[in-house]
């Protein structure tokens, strides 16, 4: 078959013959790959940066996908860990790891939205334990899984959803996309730090997809901005955006209830992530959240590499 196959991991991936992988396990089987986003947290692991990487080369990419199973199935699907990724003309897919979509689901769509939109999903339902009524707090809101994540908010019913990041382009689309209110992350330190406690002082969550200096800033922010500090605030660290590390200052969980956790995998078992997947197949279906997939040819592999998109848009590689 051809892949996208990594053998260094100083260079993008390129399209090359690769060995068709064979199920070993009875709940395996071989389908044919539609539909794989260009994901961050692909791009991480192509480059052996992401925290999961165990340096093997070659490699190929892709964590998850849309497939067509040999009796006409389609489903999507999250590669196993250790497996072979996605980003190739045919997968192993554990069924254990993978759903039942409805024909005429559009494949490309579901690709690209389902990685992104996972990760606040998941955050919301499984680790936050989020219910409708309560305010949310995305930090990083204009990168895909932002945009997503303000929607995703709003459809599970928050009440209020404020939006923060630094693209002004981006932020312009929040307010359509379901937020009471946006805040720049691009100006004196001060001034952000004022607006975040304006806007977003008494929410109930906050997802995290920026964390380092942004973080840094916004946690003691809207500490100092609660009206009642003993109201929980769960903070849900999601992403690295902006810096791996922070300085914690010990007064900022003494003086609120502050809970910090991540989602990612390891916080969340892969039954759990599984037992989401449905439901927010049935919302990218539907039509409900706003997706904007660009479909490349999986032959273009180095190209998609290196192409920019428009705001909210997610290359889809496609077999």
């Amino acid at each position: 078959m051809y892949a996208a196959v990594v053998r260094s991991f100083d260079t993008p991936p390129r399209f090359e013959e690769f060995p068709t992988p064979r199920p070993s396990a009875a709940d395996e089987v071989l389908v044919d790959v539609l539909a794989v986003g260009l994901h961050p947290r692909v791009r991480s692991a192509a480059d052996g940066t992401h925290y999961t990487s165990d340096g093997a080369l070659p490699m190929i990419p892709g964590i998850d996908g849309v497939g067509r199973t040999p009796r006409g199935e389609l489903l999507y699907f999250v590669a196993d860990d250790g497996a072979l990724g996605t980003m190739a003309e045919q997968a192993v897919v554990d069924r254990r790891r993978a759903i039942t979509l409805p024909e005429g689901t559009d494949p490309v769509a579901v690709a690209a939205a389902m990685n992104p939109g996972m990760s606040s999903w998941v955050a919301l339902r499984r680790r936050a334990a989020f219910r409708a009524g309560g305010s949310v707090l995305v930090l990083g809101a204009t990168g895909n899984a932002g945009l997503l994540a303000v929607q995703i908010a709003r459809h599970l019913g928050a009440s209020r959803v404020v939006g923060a990041g630094r693209d002004p382009r981006r932020l312009g689309l929040l307010g359509g996309l379901g937020a009471d209110a946006v805040v720049s992350l691009d100006g004196e330190a001060q001034d952000v730090s004022e607006h975040l406690g304006r806007a977003a002082g008494d929410v109930d969550v906050v997802i995290d997809y920026l964390w380092g200096g942004p973080t840094e800033l916004a946690m003691p922010a809207l500490l100092r901005a609660r009206a009642d500090r003993a109201k929980s605030l769960k903070w849900v660290q999601v992403g690295s955006m902006a810096g791996r590390e922070i300085t914690l200052p010990s007064f900022v969980l003494r003086a609120a209830d502050l809970t910090v956790m991540g989602s990612g995998q390891g916080s969340v078992t892969a039954a759990g992530i599984l037992a989401e997947l449905p439901s927010l197949a049935g919302e990218i279906v539907s039509g409900s959240l706003a997706v904007d997939p660009l479909p490349l040819p999986l032959s273009q592999v180095e190209k998609a590499w290196t192409t920019s998109t428009a705001p909210g848009s997610r290359i889809v590689l496609t077999p």
